[in-house]
Order: structure tokens, then C-alpha cells, then sequence
């Protein structure tokens, strides 16, 4: 006999490290995991912006997110990755200091955004989940980050 119970719908999310902070993109927008690679300088981009990189015949723009979310620069290291994420036709490579895991979370177990966060990661964070005794994870809104990047142009 099958249970008449609802169950709430679950997302996949990427969770990834840059500094000492998490954050989440949703399985969705992502197309790819790469290793990190010296993208070519495109003259007159900011900074947010290191260069362009080819992967598989697909030009990407490549995306500090540790600058777009007000974070400190870093010299990329071991665990440095760049995630291909698509989002409404648009193609990037987002670089990250580390992806850590595929996790699956349920709608209920998302909480809404602090209310004192500041700058452009008011924008972009549009929930937050708290794993049982761990650090919060922000949940990114994909389009909210290509937006900012087109902003930075």
C-alpha cells in the first residue's frame, strides 16, 4: 500500500568553499567541475573578471566569486576549481577555492537570508541551511550572480 503522506520537494545543490565560508548553487545551473587553469586576460575587464577560458569549443567567461561576494583575493592552490554554471543561456566558469560536496535539501530545511547581510551577497544569498552541528550554508541565486557581473562591466 502506498503512503498518502506528502513529501516535500528536494533540490540538489553543489556546496563549495571560498575562504572560510560556504556557499550552494543549485545542481540546475551547473554543467561542469574543472581543474583550475590560467584563464587568457581579457584588457580593461575588472578585476572580477581574470580572463576567458576554452573548454570544449565553449569561450566562458571566467568569474572571481571571491570578488563578486566582497571576499579577499587568493592565489588559487590545490583544491581551486572552476564550475561551468549555465543560467538562462548564459555560460560561465565560476572559480571557487574548493568544491566539497552534491547535497540534496529539502524546501523546509531552507531559512531566509540574515536580514543584516551587506553589499552584494544581500543580493545574491537567497536562503540559508544549517546541517546539524556544521556551519551554515548560503544558497546562491545564480542569476543574481551574472547579474552583478554584468553590473561590473
Amino acid at each position: 500500500m502506498m503512503s498518502l503522506t506528502a513529501q516535500s520537494p528536494t533540490t540538489s545543490y553543489l556546496t563549495v568553499r571560498l575562504a572560510s565560508e560556504y556557499y550552494a548553487l543549485p545542481g540546475t545551473s551547473v554543467r561542469e567541475i574543472m581543474r583550475w587553469r590560467t584563464p587568457t586576460p581579457v584588457p580593461g575587464a575588472p578585476p572580477v573578471i581574470p580572463g576567458l577560458i576554452n573548454q570544449r569549443g565553449q569561450i566562458l567567461t571566467v568569474i572571481d566569486a571571491r570578488l563578486l561576494l566582497g571576499l579577499a583575493a587568493a592565489p588559487p592552490g590545490r583544491a581551486t576549481r572552476l564550475i561551468w554554471i549555465q543560467h538562462n543561456a548564459i555560460d560561465a566558469a565560476l572559480l571557487v577555492d574548493a568544491v566539497i560536496d552534491l547535497i540534496t535539501i529539502t524546501s523546509e530545511q531552507l531559512t531566509s537570508p540574515p536580514v543584516n547581510l551587506a553589499g552584494s551577497a544581500q543580493r545574491v544569498i537567497q536562503a540559508v541551511y544549517q546541517p546539524d552541528n556544521d556551519l551554515p550554508i548560503a544558497i546562491l541565486d545564480p542569476s543574481a550572480l551574472l547579474i552583478l557581473v554584468q553590473e561590473a562591466l
